[in-house]
């Protein structure tokens, strides 16, 4: 199978643009209403779209949805509530002419596959709601697809199920031939599952890397968020620091601190052992402080504060000219 070259309009929605090599698995990551869906709304037929979407010698976009062969697992499971997950899983090998039988012995060699074989025989309202995902992930793999598209495979499933899962679709994914397309709000998934990442933003791509590269030099205050970084852009230059870099004071810090921000605190929740605070500075910076200095300086919600970080402490980068052809296709 050949590599995916896509470069795909949803008007109003998104616009990106996308090369990837069978095998490759990408995440797709952003904020909320970023479009990530809508991209792959339109990569599986759900939503219109112009542009091209090539895989295989074909061009996607001039496919009806059912001719795609694309396997697609979504945030509710999309299951038929009147089959069991045998026949969930065994519904694509059959709707591509496959024999009743021989459909079904597929679906349950792949239940097996993703241990949840012993209650194939269960409709979705009686299994869990990581057993109802395992059976999705079964039926989008089942009839052997050239690209698997995953809308947050894990949303909604308990910490130590996702966890589990997590390591059964890394494992299956490391013998996957097609292409897979992952969207997620959770870093985890986009350092422990991807080879690249896309980094959609305000409708438009603003970022593709390696996962390394991305955690380590992110462009959007959402990517440098999720690994737990400040970034603030300048232009087509980026300042990156850590929240444990970050001064809190009630008081504005005497001297001539080039990184001085004046904010409120909107959250202070447990990170670990510190307290990490979220402030609206102009931009929302993160900051990490004791659990007793929380308490000293009364750091609760709508309370004045000032950051401070030096200068020793930032990161510094810029885009380059090849970079920047990426992120504006």
């Amino acid at each position: 199978m050949s590599g995916l070259d896509l470069d795909v309009v949803v008007p109003g929605r998104v616009t990106a643009a996308l090369t990837a090599e069978p095998g490759e698995v990408v995440a797709v990551i952003g904020p909320n209403g970023a479009g990530k869906s809508s991209l792959l709304g339109a990569v599986s037929g759900l939503v219109p779209a112009e542009g091209h979407v090539r895989l295989g010698g074909r061009d996607l976009l001039r496919l009806p949805a059912r001719e795609r062969n694309v396997g697609i697992v979504v945030q509710d499971k999309g299951l038929f509530p009147h089959l069991c997950g045998v026949e969930n899983v065994a519904f694509g090998p059959r709707s591509r002419g496959v024999p009743r039988a021989e459909a079904r012995t597929v679906a349950r060699e792949w239940l097996e596959r993703l241990a949840i074989g012993e209650h194939a025989s269960r409709r979705p309202r009686e299994l869990s709601g990581g057993q109802a995902q395992r059976v999705a992930i079964a039926r989008a793999l089942a009839h052997q697809p050239d690209l698997l598209l995953l809308d947050e495979p894990f949303a909604g499933l308990d910490v130590g199920v996702a966890a589990g899962l997590r390591i059964e679709l890394t494992r299956h994914l490391a013998s996957y031939d097609g292409i897979t397309l992952l969207v997620t709000h959770d870093a985890i998934d986009a350092l422990t599952l991807a080879d690249r990442v896309l980094v959609i933003d305000e409708g438009a791509v603003a970022q593709v890397g390696t996962p390394a590269d991305v955690a380590a030099r992110p462009r959007t205050e959402h990517v440098a968020r999720l690994v737990g970084l400040n970034v603030i852009r300048e232009a087509d230059r980026f300042r990156c620091f850590g929240p444990g870099a970050v001064t809190v004071s009630l008081a504005r810090p005497e001297g001539s601190a080039r990184n001085l921000w004046r904010g409120t605190v909107l959250s202070a929740a447990p990170h670990g052992d510190a307290i990490r605070l979220l402030v609206s500075a102009g931009p929302e910076l993160i900051a990490d402080v004791t659990p007793a200095a929380t308490r000293e300086l009364g750091l609760e919600p709508g309370r004045e504060v000032w950051l401070s970080v030096k200068e020793t402490a930032v990161d510094t980068y810029s885009l380059t000219p090849q970079e920047t052809d990426k992120v504006r296709p």
